[in-house]
């Protein structure tokens, strides 16, 4: 059981007071729902039966941003909570009545209700035995973390709290209801489930939660691998990811799971000197957070551009060279580090999408640099908005966050030589279309101007209009066709002549 004393620095009458504070904004988050989780209460209460809003709900109403997503726990049987939901609800569903859940959806709300659970684990699996409970102490006690183990008891809305969650919540400490060697044999899971509310509350985890998750980490590959993928989206996401990230790297989860994350850790010694590659990473993360948050302050977090913040560097270890007189090489990092994010973004089951996009911008990340000098034609710039296509915002960002280095200077001039490159996108952009950079003639007019069949040949002349078309920017019709006929020449390829 978690301790109920106050932190350092905070008296017992402050943390009183935080605690009726937090007990407050709980009673105005379920006013805000009340016609609706009070009905349903009322409901229950009527045929018999108790009913308790739980886990997350409950804590997000003690922080004051309660949802309509909301969880319930009951003593009544799902065939028992079906009849009554059935009355009620305006949509009912059984995806997870096999583990006692059932949700419905009334006037804008969703609700989960699940009988009371005392389930038991093989421990070589994180699949439960499912064994229908008969009390909200039983229930309560095989939850994952205090914070969601406390309960509302509907209608009355008195407050069950019997691992002093309410302590943690306002302390923000992150414990385990039972010992949390026992917690995380029974579903190894909740270990990545810590690292992921470190990094959404910015709670602080207690030591004996990050003893046993360093002793456990290896559990963890019980897990599949999408389960690992869904924490790891829902931690980067977060408010907090630089926390979780580090937890998961300390702890050594991140070696099951991630393991390019720790393999950044580079000795550095006095004789070759380079950055952290580690530390680097994360503050390249935090600074792309930030630059998306500006961008749009009310914007849902860009999992995309955060995980190839945290990955653009992967390629690194892999291509470190020591070098004469001191210096330290990592010649195409990017494209290795570019192949290395495909491979373990697959592993972890995330969409092609994802996969796509994120590599691609690990693979772009250093094409800026070319840049610095400001001596870039139009053709060069053309050719880095083409190649970053729908992801150059993206882009954008992610090398202006990829400057961590402590001389203003340098930082200063970088950032500069970046304007000037948007303020020229933004110039060409508006003499040209530079979304669709494409050649001035399509396919089917190139096979009548040549007089040849649909084949080879075809994109071959289609690929030599479009590094024109980069080169030297639009042509009208008859400049491009002057062009494809000087090529087809070239080639050998006599058009016909009645083209």
């Amino acid at each position: 059981m978690s301790s109920s004393q106050p932190n350092a620095g905070t008296t017992s009458a402050e943390h009183r007071a935080r605690e009726r504070q937090a007990q407050r904004n709980a009673v105005v988050e379920l006013v805000r729902v009340a016609p609706m989780a009070e009905e349903l209460g009322e409901l229950f209460a009527a045929a018999g039966h108790r009913l308790y809003l739980v886990g997350g709900s409950v804590r997000d109403a003690l922080l004051g941003r309660l949802g309509t997503d909301l969880d319930f726990t009951t003593d009544a049987l799902p065939h028992q909570v079906r009849a009554l939901l059935d009355g009620w609800a305006e949509t009912v569903w059984d995806t997870g009545i096999q583990f006692g859940t059932l949700g419905a959806y009334r006037r804008g709300a969703t609700v989960e209700i699940t009988t009371f659970r005392a389930d038991t684990y093989d421990r070589v699996t994180r699949n439960p035995d499912v064994a229908f409970g008969d009390s909200i102490e039983g229930d309560l006690v095989r939850r994952d973390f205090t914070v969601n183990a406390m309960a509302i008891e509907l209608p009355g809305r008195s407050f069950v709290d019997l691992h002093d969650g309410m302590a943690d919540l306002v302390d923000e400490r992150l414990d385990t209801p039972a010992a949390p060697e026992d917690s995380f044999a029974d579903d190894p899971l909740r270990m990545l489930r810590a690292a992921r509310f470190v990094a959404q509350l910015g709670f602080t985890p207690a030591e004996r939660v990050v003893r046993a998750m360093t002793g456990m980490a290896e559990q963890i590959t019980r897990i599949t691998a999408e389960r690992v993928q869904a924490e790891l989206s829902k931690l980067l996401c977060g408010r907090y990811p630089r926390r979780g990230i580090e937890l998961l790297v300390d702890s050594g989860l991140a070696e099951h799971v991630l393991p390019e994350l720790p393999a950044m850790k580079l000795e550095i010694d006095e004789h070759h000197q380079h950055k952290d590659v580690y530390r680097h990473s994360l503050t390249v993360l935090d600074q792309a957070i930030d630059l998306e948050r500006a961008a749009d302050p009310e914007g849902e977090p860009d999992l995309v551009l955060r995980l190839a913040a945290l990955l653009h560097d992967i390629g690194k270890p892999a291509t470190r060279r020591f070098e004469p007189g001191g210096g330290v090489s990592f010649h195409h990092h990017e494209v290795v580090g570019a192949k290395m994010t495909r491979k373990r973004l697959r592993a972890l089951k995330f969409s092609k999408e994802i996969v796509s996009d994120v590599s691609g911008l690990v693979f772009l990340h250093l094409r800026f640099h070319g840049y610095s000098d400001g001596h870039w034609t139009d053709s060069a710039v053309r050719r880095y908005v083409t190649d970053a296509g729908h992801l150059l915002p993206r882009l954008n960002k992610l090398v202006r966050a990829d400057c961590t280095t402590r001389n203003r200077r340098k930082a200063a001039a970088l950032q500069r030589a970046y304007d000037d490159l948007e303020e020229r996108i933004a110039r060409i952009a508006a003499e040209e279309d530079l979304a669709r950079v494409r050649p001035d003639l399509d396919g089917n007019e190139i096979m009548r101007l040549l007089g040849v069949e649909p084949g080879p040949l075809v994109g071959q002349a289609w690929r030599h209009l479009k590094e024109l078309r980069l080169d030297q920017g639009p042509m009208n019709r008859d400049e491009a066709v002057e062009a494809l006929l000087r090529w087809a020449r070239d080639q050998g390829i006599e058009p016909p002549a009645d083209r």
